[in-house]
C-alpha cells in the first residue's frame, strides 16, 4: 500500500470548497440505493473495502451493520473528510496502485470511481482478485451516454442553456479521461472475469430545481468553472444555469445510476 496520493483523473477537487455540498448532494439521491443493495450481501462480522470513500456515509454503514466483530476500510485519495471510529480505519489510498492491506475482503463497494480511471478494467481485476472466497463486488457508476432530458424548463433558450453546459462538463470529464458508457460494461466484465449471481439494476429520477439532486449541478458547474470557461461559456450563462438548478420552474432527469454485484465463486467466512 501506498500512502503518497498519485494524482488522479477525477475531474473534481475533494478540497475544494463546494466538495462537501456536492458530497452531501450525491449521498441524498444515492444512499438509500446503495443501502439496498448491500442489505442481502453485509452482515455482522464482515470485512469491508470502501474505495473512494468520499464523506464517509457508506462506510459508515458498513460498520454499523458489520458491528464489533467486523472490520471497515475506507480509503480515498484525499481523506480529509473521513473520521475513523471503532472499527472504522481511514486510509489515504490511490486503487490504482492496488488493494490496501486488510484483506481478502468480504464485501468491496466502488461507486462513482472507476468510470473516471484510465485503469478502470486492470483495477477492477484487482478488485475482484482482493475478494474473499463467497466475497462481493458492488460497483456502482452513472450511465452518462445518454444527455439529460428536460422535462420542465421556464423558456426554451433556458433548457438549451442548460443542454450547453452540460455537454461541456460530459467534455471535461472525457478529456480527464472518463469512460461515460463504463457502466453499461460493468456486468459483463463481472461475468467474463468469472463472478456469480451477477445482477444490475438502474435508477432515474426527476431533478427540480432547488432540489438536492439539482443542486449538484451547481456544485459541479463551480468546481470545473474554469475549463467550463476554457470551453467557451460565458460567466453570464454559468450564472444563468446555476440559477436553473435553483429555479421550481425547471425539472431534468438525473443521470441513469447503474448498480452491478458479483460474487466471488466459493463459500467464506461471511455468507
Amino acid at each position: 500500500m501506498t500512502t503518497t496520493p498519485v494524482k488522479s483523473g477525477y475531474a473534481f477537487d475533494n478540497r475544494s470548497p463546494e466538495a462537501e455540498a456536492q458530497m452531501r448532494a450525491l449521498e441524498a439521491f444515492l444512499d438509500p440505493i446503495t443501502a439496498d443493495r448491500l442489505a442481502p450481501i453485509l452482515g455482522p462480522g464482515a470485512t469491508c473495502w470502501e474505495l473512494g470513500a468520499g464523506g464517509g456515509s457508506v462506510a459508515r454503514l458498513m460498520s454499523r451493520v458489520v458491528g464489533p466483530g467486523g472490520r471497515v476500510i475506507a480509503t480515498d485519495i484525499e481523506p480529509s473528510r473521513l473520521t475513523p471510529a471503532g472499527n472504522l480505519e481511514v486510509r489515504q489510498h490511490d486503487v490504482r496502485t492496488g488493494a490496501p492491506e486488510g484483506g481478502p475482503f468480504d464485501v468491496i463497494h466502488a461507486r462513482l470511481v472507476l468510470l473516471h480511471l484510465p485503469e478502470r478494467r486492470r483495477v477492477l481485476a484487482e478488485l475482484i482478485g482482493a475478494l474473499a472466497p463467497g466475497g462481493w463486488l458492488v460497483v456502482e457508476e452513472f450511465d452518462c451516454t445518454a444527455g439529460l432530458r428536460v422535462l420542465a424548463a421556464p423558456t426554451d433558450d433556458a433548457a438549451k442553456l442548460f443542454q450547453q453546459v452540460m455537454e461541456a462538463t460530459l467534455g471535461i470529464l472525457q478529456d480527464r479521461g472518463a469512460d461515460l458508457a463504463w457502466a453499461q460494461d460493468v456486468h459483463t466484465e463481472m461475468v467474463l472475469a468469472g463472478l456469480t449471481d451477477v445482477d444490475t439494476i438502474t435508477h432515474s429520477q426527476s431533478w427540480a430545481g432547488g432540489s438536492a439532486g439539482a443542486s449538484l449541478h451547481e456544485t459541479n458547474s463551480r468546481q470545473l468553472e474554469p475549463r467550463l470557461l476554457a470551453t467557451g461559456l460565458s460567466p453570464n450563462q454559468l450564472e444563468g444555469f446555476r440559477e436553473l438548478a435553483n429555479d421550481p420552474a425547471f425539472a431534468s432527469l438525473s443521470y441513469q445510476f447503474v448498480s452491478t454485484r458479483g460474487r466471488r465463486p466459493g463459500r467464506g467466512a461471511v455468507n
